[in-house]
C-alpha cells in the first residue's frame, strides 16, 4: 500500500545562500559605482570608453553646456568654463585613497566647478590650487573639508596661471597613501 505523503522538503545549504547573496551584493555594488561614475547603463560596458571620460583620465563635465561627449581642452569645439558658467567636473573620492579621475585637463584661464563625491566609508577633503601649495597643505588654499560617505560638495576655481596645478586630500595619511591628482593646463 502506498501513501500520499510528500517527501520532506530539502533545505538549501546555508553556505550556498550566503554565496549567492555575496555575488548579488558584488554585482549590485559594481553596477551602482559604474552608474554613479559613468552614467546610467555604463556597467554593461564599463571598459567601452564612452561616457564622461575624454581621454586618459580627463573628465568632461555634464553641466555648463557640455555633454558627456563634449570635446576636451585643446580639441576642436571645446568651450571653456567661465566665471559665470563654469565647466563642471565630477570627482569621486574613494573608495580607498584615490581620486577618480586623477588627471584633469583645463584651458588657461578656465573656471571649473568640482563636484566632489565620497565613495566609501572614509571621510576625505579636496584641496585644489597651485601644485606646491596643494602638496604643502598651505593654509588659504581652496578646499572642501569634512566630506563624509556619499556626500557631494562643490568648489569653484579659476586656473588663471600657467600651472602646475594639483588636487589632493590631506586627511591624516591620505596624501601619503597617494590620494592626489594633477591638473594639466592646455594652451
Amino acid at each position: 500500500m502506498t501513501t500520499n505523503e510528500a517527501a520532506p522538503p530539502r533545505s538549501v545549504p546555508t553556505w550556498f545562500l550566503l554565496a549567492v547573496a555575496i555575488v548579488a551584493l558584488v554585482v549590485a555594488s559594481v553596477a551602482l559605482t559604474a552608474t554613479l561614475v559613468r552614467g546610467p547603463g555604463a556597467w554593461w560596458g564599463m571598459m567601452a570608453g564612452s561616457g564622461t571620460v575624454a581621454g586618459p583620465g580627463m573628465m568632461v563635465g555634464r553641466a555648463g553646456g557640455q555633454g558627456a561627449d563634449a570635446p576636451a581642452p585643446g580639441q576642436p569645439g571645446f568651450v571653456a568654463g567661465t566665471a559665470s558658467t563654469p565647466r563642471v567636473v565630477h570627482i569621486w573620492a574613494g573608495p580607498g585613497y584615490a581620486f577618480s579621475p586623477s588627471t584633469i585637463a583645463v584651458a588657461r584661464g578656465e573656471t571649473l566647478t568640482f563636484e566632489v563625491t565620497v565613495m566609501g566609508p572614509t571621510s576625505h577633503e579636496f584641496m585644489v590650487g597651485p601644485a606646491d601649495a596643494v602638496a604643502g597643505d598651505v593654509a588659504g588654499t581652496p578646499e572642501i573639508d569634512g566630506l563624509g560617505m556619499m556626500q557631494t560638495r562643490s568648489l569653484t576655481y579659476t586656473f588663471d596661471g600657467p600651472g602646475p596645478y594639483a588636487f589632493a586630500c590631506h586627511a591624516p595619511g591620505h596624501y601619503e597613501a597617494g590620494m592626489r591628482g594633477t591638473i594639466t593646463v592646455v594652451p
